[in-house]
């Protein structure tokens, strides 16, 4: 894990934030999705662009660590 993203279970019931905030990043992931800028997320959250770009490493490292298992063709 980077280290601008961290778990603790007494902060939002473990899910990962952004360092020092209560920032999850499923949430600036969710708002860069929805069509907000970089520029934007920053100011609605209070945080900066490298806390961005750590959320989109993480949320990159669990894509690439996913497992899939496709189902036999019938």
């Amino acid at each position: 894990m980077n280290e601008r993203i961290i778990i603790d279970p007494s902060i939002r019931h473990g899910k990962p934030v952004v360092r020092g905030t209560r920032v999850p990043v499923h949430r600036i992931i969710g708002s860069l999705a929805g069509g907000a800028t970089p520029e934007e997320v920053c100011e609605e959250y209070g945080i900066i662009d490298a806390d961005i770009r750590a959320a989109l490493e993480y949320a990159e490292e669990l894509v690439e660590a996913e497992e899939t298992h496709p189902l036999p063709a019938s």
